[in-house]
């Protein structure tokens, strides 16, 4: 068995810690890169799993106030040994740092009438928390804030909770003055993000056999989904299939592909077929070649670090006999990738609409109140 070893934190650990605002220039136009983050260090583990388990936007318990901080504690170790294989913690501040930088470049040079542009990161369950990042952004005192979901694809459970935590936030602050905001919900569909994702199956394509390069299944990954939120009507099943689909039509169609999902938690139903079930039925079925491509992460992760190359590439691979899997890096700092960020904001910025009006729906099923108080607060704000 081949298998195309992680597309490990070597390469963004070498890269040094970038500072907000390291230029030090007043900033016209702020973009607040929302994600749900990682921890950076095991001992941010437990803090981690606790706002995940005890946030009622990503995940509903019953007496979630208790079973939450229960839930969080006991993954706790559990969760660190995992971070301690891939090097001991996560990359992705390191990832959306260098990418806010490399899009602002490019912005400034693009779109100079609202230059300078400044990066901030703004995450929901570690540092820097999206709170704390806002209140920076108030003082550095911008003429406008872009808020720019890292997520393509919208959930509820993602993109919406990171924009429910900036209403609330602005529940018990004072929104600040002579301060535009507007928001970029979704870029799914976006072609240069099709073209990334299409450029890394090709380098991975590219080093099977020629013989077998045909035949190797482009196993698209994403992380699954709670079916009630599904029944809910959450569109994120959706808008990952639309990105699939274009994909496939940038490389012409050329292999057999398909769609699992990753990463479930607990015993309710999810979507499926999971990912690792998926890779043990095909290769029952004799096909024994792989790409795995993580089409719903813009950065690595422990998602991709460890559940991909670890877990499935590597022993899952070796346990039902693949002959050769390799996996996708995320975009990460491709070239194609930084230029669909700085496009998808310049075009934004050009655009006199401040929201999306299919963000202000609510899913037809929806049974979080909050969220009708939040999407009606930016309809407001973001004019």
């Amino acid at each position: 068995m081949l298998f195309k070893g992680r597309i490990l934190t070597s390469a963004i650990k070498s890269t040094p810690s970038l500072r907000l605002g390291s230029t030090g220039t007043k900033p016209k136009t702020a973009i607040l890169m929302l994600n749900m983050g990682g921890p950076q260090h095991t001992d941010q583990v437990h803090d981690y799993l606790l706002r995940i388990m005890t946030d009622r936007d990503m995940i509903q318990l019953p007496v979630q106030s208790r079973l939450g901080p229960w839930i969080a504690q006991r993954r706790t170790a559990e969760v660190q040994k995992k971070y301690n294989e891939i090097g001991g913690g996560s990359p992705i501040l390191k990832w959306t740092e260098l990418q806010g930088e490399l899009m602002c470049k490019d912005l400034d040079s693009i779109s100079p009438e609202t230059a300078p542009h400044k990066h901030y990161v703004g995450f929901r369950y570690v540092n820097p928390l999206t709170e704390d990042t806002l209140q920076q952004i108030e003082k550095d005192g911008p003429e406008r804030i872009v808020l720019f979901s890292q997520y393509p694809q919208y959930s509820c459970a993602t993109s919406g909770s990171s924009f429910n935590s900036i209403f609330s936030h602005y529940q018990k602050h004072s929104l600040p003055k002579n301060t535009k905001f507007s928001i970029i919900d979704r870029w799914s569909t976006h072609p240069l993000l099709i073209k990334t994702f299409a450029d890394r199956i090709r380098d991975e394509l590219n080093k099977f056999s020629e013989a077998k390069r045909k035949d190797v299944v482009i196993l698209f990954t994403a992380h699954s989904l709670p079916l009630k939120a599904v029944t809910r009507g959450d569109p994120y099943p959706s808008e990952v299939g639309a990105s699939v689909h274009l994909v496939m039509q940038e490389l012409g169609k050329t292999n057999p592909y398909f769609l699992a999902w990753q990463s479930k938690v607990g015993p309710l139903p999810w979507l499926a077929p999971a990912t690792d079930d998926t890779i043990k039925a095909y290769v029952k079925q004799g096909r024994k070649n792989f790409v795995l491509v993580p089409i719903a992460f813009v950065n690595e992760h422990i998602e991709t670090l460890h559940e991909l190359d670890i877990e499935y590439c590597d022993e899952l691979a070796k346990e039902v006999g693949v002959e050769e899997i390799r996996r996708a890096a995320a975009p990460n700092d491709h070239p194609l990738f930084i230029k669909a960020l700085s496009s998808i904001v310049a075009d934004h910025l050009k655009d006199e609409q401040g929201v999306n009006p299919k963000f202000l729906m609510r899913c037809p099923m929806c049974v979080n109140p909050r969220c009708g108080d939040s999407k009606a607060w930016y309809k407001q704000v973001c004019k």
